[in-house]
């Protein structure tokens, strides 16, 4: 687990319904974790730097081990309402809308297009940052969508609806890009994410 902004806390572990690592993020500051799997390190869920006060996830494909999260801490469940009835009641959530401040300075974003219950997240930290589900993610080749058998029956039509919400996403303020797939950018994510919506 290492501080990547100050307050935000980033680690990866393997999530076996996918055979793949996949990120968590604790946002001290604002109180919540993010999508999270339990840490691999030594003390699992005490290896993180403080209490959080919620769980949120980006997509409700994002479920991860946020119940163990949950009954451990004492702390809700909180999803979109997209991510809520695509669970179907297999998690209780505290379902949230488009554009809600959920916690101190993190703004909910629906993006909708690679599936409906498909979100993002905007944290008001250090230079500001956006958090994405399965929108988008980074590897050591730069940003990427994922590959074409993965966005359904027409991949064109998904990848130019994504390139809009992202021309849309470059208005607000931010610098970092936060993957639940990947690791972060820390640091020039705008400039990053506008020249990928250009190509």
């Amino acid at each position: 687990m290492r501080e990547i902004l100050p307050g935000v806390h980033h680690w990866s572990a393997h999530h076996d319904p996918i055979g793949a690592r996949v990120s968590s993020y604790f946002v001290e500051p604002a109180g919540i974790v993010v999508d999270p799997k339990v840490p691999e390190e030594e003390g699992g869920l005490t290896a993180l730097p403080g209490t959080p006060q919620q769980i949120v996830l980006t997509s409700g494909h994002h479920d991860r081990d946020a119940q163990q999260f949950a009954d451990a801490f004492g702390i809700p469940i909180r999803a979109s309402r997209e991510a809520d009835a695509y669970l179907g009641g297999a998690l209780t959530i505290e379902p949230f809308a488009d554009g809600e401040e959920i916690a101190p300075g993190v703004t909910a974003i629906h993006i909708g297009v690679l599936c409906d219950d498909e979100g993002a997240l905007h944290l008001a930290v250090a230079d500001g940052a956006i958090a994405f589900a399965d929108a988008l993610h980074h590897s050591g080749d730069g940003l990427g969508f994922f590959p074409d058998h993965l966005l359904g029956d027409d991949p064109e039509a998904v990848k130019t609806g994504l390139t809009e919400r992202f021309r849309d996403l470059l208005g607000r303020d931010f610098d970092s890009l936060l993957f639940g797939h990947g690791d972060p950018l820390v640091g020039g994510g705008k400039a990053a994410l506008e020249a990928f919506a250009a190509r």
